[in-house]
């Protein structure tokens, strides 16, 4: 058991008391459980109480009170006698990380869309300072709702940053916060997609489309699109949805689209482009999708709206072009990278035959690991079919080479295995494994290792053109990776259909963000990497200090901790000025004789 300090607002008036808790488990998971209430807590008791919880929950003591004291507005004169032997510091809190995601934020003018777009509210702090809050909080520290208003909030200067004090930081207001966001989806698509053009003069005419998936923890019954499916996370014990994201070239995010879980990718591709086409306009657009999204029907849609694309190919659509990987016309485009050209059957299309040593060496190493597995593990079976007493069930036999051959695919093909009924002492219905391998599918996996196929309708383009266009998706996939693991997109724990179309849309900001902060860095000479430059802002704290005086009374200074060398050379490329001190010097009554102290 442990005492927990419970805050409520009723009717505008703050009120906290304390509660006698303790943890328990139920079918929802962990819960607290109050053992009793100790009633209101009134001012003149906050320091006894404080001293008894630190004892039930067994914490040291702090040096400093728990509890702010008041506050006076009376100015502070510019010279008075202070005791140094009596300053402390006291309210650490953590400023640089949200200082330099506010700056962003405010870069990209988000906080004027939202205050434009979403309505006030008459509970003392707008929606889109709450939607500010959430999305910097997914930027510096990804975490739940709960986390943000019980920890995460209360640790940062966003209190005077914003101007909210925690008190009216709390989950539920969180939450509501998402349904409000969620209605102003495509305004903030629009809104970004002009800010990227204003400060980085960003090119909409060619457009990188790839769709992931992120898992759901529980079941989500109540989200008709939380389905099982093929999931890029390996989660496939899990619920979860699609998303299909389209980028720049440099990787700037321009919109994305929620899809069910079990959705495959080619079933996605109409519906994004004319989502697009309806926000931005049916512009004539080249499209880079990689070889999920081919189909037919699919690239008859792109042409028919005058659409044009460089898309991947299913590698099984290289048989058809044996005889040009034989030939030795290729282009180097870069270093161990070579393409070449074929015109399609119908003259309107063009295929990139690429060949890569590096892809090679690895395809390679996987059809000899591959190979020597199935192999070792044949002959295992067939050793153990040999010492048999007993005879053994043929179905049983098949189905563990089907085993086999499936766990090791890349190389199931070059093996054909038999298994046959024989007689041992006379006894028939015992039976062994013999296999063969074949010598042509080891000469075509050779001759096609790292080799792959696109496709596109831009006929007039130079090889290298094409290839590098194509290689560009990995903008796309590299925009998963970092809202996957930096930004903690997944797991979602929501499970109303709206709410996790607004955590999404909140991963979606903080990914804005994250793109802005990594043109700022290429354009400074820092490279594109924001995670070390988040790292050195972290380590950039206010904190309160409180100097005595000889009137008998405290002065609060809440200073910001001058950066170090690295620090300064960071904010100096970066174009940015951190603020000595947050606010004017303030009175606040004593804890006691100054003197005390002295």
């Amino acid at each position: 058991m442990f005492l927990k300090r419970i805050r409520v607002v009723v009717s505008g008036k703050r009120h906290t008391y304390w509660a006698l808790v303790k943890s328990v488990r139920t079918a929802r998971g962990p819960r607290h459980q109050v053992v009793a209430y100790l009633g209101e807590l009134q001012p003149s008791e906050k320091a006894g109480w404080a001293h008894v919880a630190r004892i039930v929950n067994h914490r040291p003591a702090p040096c400093l009170p728990l509890f702010d004291t008041a506050e006076s507005s009376e100015p502070v004169p510019e010279k008075i006698e202070v005791r140094v032997r009596g300053a402390y510091v006291e309210r650490t809190r953590d400023f640089g990380a949200v200082y330099l995601g506010l700056t962003l934020w405010r870069a990209l003018k988000l906080d004027k869309l939202l205050e434009r777009c979403i309505p006030r509210n008459r509970e003392g702090i707008p929606w889109s300072v709450v939607a500010t809050i959430l999305t910097l909080a997914r930027f510096c520290e990804p975490s739940s709702e709960l986390h943000i208003a019980d920890t995460w909030y209360e640790r940062t200067a966003l209190d005077d940053l914003l101007g909210v004090p925690d008190r009216l930081v709390n989950k539920d207001r969180l939450y509501r916060a998402h349904d409000h966001l969620l209605k102003q989806k495509e305004a903030i698509e629009k809104h970004l997609k002009e800010r990227f053009t204003t400060l980085f003069d960003a090119q909409y005419e060619l457009l990188l489309y790839d769709v992931t998936s992120t898992y759901f923890e529980g079941e989500a019954k109540a989200n008709p699109q939380a389905k099982r499916g093929y999931s890029r996370d390996k989660r496939f014990d899990c619920k979860q949805v699609c998303i299909g994201l389209v980028v720049t070239r440099e990787g700037l995010p321009v919109g994305y689209e929620v899809f069910e879980g079990n959705r495959h990718d080619s079933k996605t591709l109409q519906e994004i482009v004319e989502a697009m086409e309806v926000k931005h306009g049916k512009a004539r657009r080249i499209w880079v999708l990689d070889r999920g999204m081919v189909s037919d029907q699919n690239l008859q849609f792109l042409r028919d709206r005058g659409g044009q694309y460089i898309v991947g190919t299913p590698k099984s659509a290289l048989r058809s072009f044996e005889q040009a990987l034989l030939q030795e016309d290729w282009t180097e485009v870069e270093k161990g990278v070579e393409v070449k050209l074929r015109p399609g059957p119908d003259g309107d299309e063009t295929f990139i035959l690429c060949r890569s040593t590096a892809r090679r060496e690895k395809e390679k190493a996987m059809h000899e690991r591959f190979e020597q597995r199935i192999e070792e593990a044949l002959v295992s079976l067939a050793g153990r079919l040999d010492r048999a007493k007993k005879k053994p069930n043929r179905t049983q036999v098949e189905r563990q080479i089907g085993r086999i051959l499936g766990k090791n695919s890349r190389a199931a093909g070059l093996f054909d295995v038999k298994v046959t009924e024989i007689d041992r002492g006379g006894v028939t219905g015992f039976l062994e494994v013999a296999w063969t391998k074949h010598e042509d599918w080891r000469q075509w996996a050779q001759l096609s290792e790292g080799c792959y196929l696109l496709r596109t309708n831009l006929t007039d383009w130079s090889p290298q053109d094409l290839w590098k266009t194509y290689i560009q998706l990995t903008q796309a996939e590299s925009a998963f990776r970092t809202e996957k693991t930096e930004l903690n997109l997944r797991p979602i724990w929501h499970h109303l259909e709206d709410r996790v179309q607004a955590h999404i849309l909140f991963s979606f900001l903080a990914y804005a963000m994250w793109k802005t902060l990594e043109q700022w860095m290429a354009r400074s000479g820092l490279g594109n990497g924001p995670r070390p430059v988040i790292e050195e802002f972290e380590r950039i704290k206010t904190n309160d200090v409180l100097l005595p005086t000889s009137v008998g009374r405290y002065i609060r200074i809440r200073c910001v901790t001058k950066p170090d060398e690295s620090q300064r050379i960071l904010l100096g490329r970066l174009g940015l000025t951190l603020p000595t001190r947050l606010g004017e010097p303030k009175w606040e009554n004593s804890y006691g004789d100054c003197s005390q102290n002295s």
